[in-house]
């Protein structure tokens, strides 16, 4: 938890409180069926098992951000891909808290190991692979059905790049501004 005391433009001081955050990446993994990776897991806060691409933090020393999208992937799901772009970077919550996500854009689906050391523990021993229709989860979204954000963002923003053939998406090394920005 930070408190920062903050200079207005016109001279006035106000504190602001928020959580720091190191950051993180989802990514929204889909086959050639237009069939959408997810997994469901409970997420104590909101007291729901929500439904949500495989993600995770920016928690290892150095760390490229590909390469964690890449990691959580294959630690969620025993996937790997051979198509990355990026889908869309966000401030999840900005008025509460520094944390900025990437969601990356996860194509040419094929099975892999578990990274070497990874150990499922915690809220992952429950976690599921869900697999379901792009199409279905835009309907979902749509209805409300569905509320964690980076599957909300990751959804709609798939099946907007989906219309146009994915030509617009930025490549997976796009610069981030929210974390290359950051002091």
């Amino acid at each position: 938890m930070v408190d920062d005391e903050v200079r207005t433009p016109g001279g006035e001081t106000l504190h602001r409180q928020y959580l720091q955050h190191p950051g993180a990446v989802g990514v929204i993994a889909l086959d050639e069926q237009d069939r959408v990776v997810l997994v469901r897991q409970y997420r104590h806060p909101v007291r729901h098992r929500l439904v949500e691409p495989p993600a995770g933090l920016l928690d290892v020393a150095e760390e490229e951000w590909l390469t964690a999208a890449q990691r959580e992937l294959a630690e969620e799901t025993r996937l790997a891909a051979g198509e990355w772009h990026v889908l869309v970077d966000q401030f999840v919550s900005p008025g509460s808290t520094s944390e900025s996500v990437r969601v990356y854009l996860a194509r040419d689906l094929h099975p892999t190991d578990h990274p070497e050391g990874f150990v499922v523990e915690g809220e992952e021993l429950e976690m599921d692979v869900v697999l379901a229709p792009l199409a279905e989860l835009v309907q979902a979204v749509l209805a409300g059905r569905l509320q964690n954000p980076l599957t909300v963002s990751g959804v709609l923003a798939t099946e907007l790049a989906r219309r146009d053939g994915f030509r617009t998406l930025r490549p997976a090394d796009a610069p981030w501004p929210a974390r290359t920005a950051r002091p």
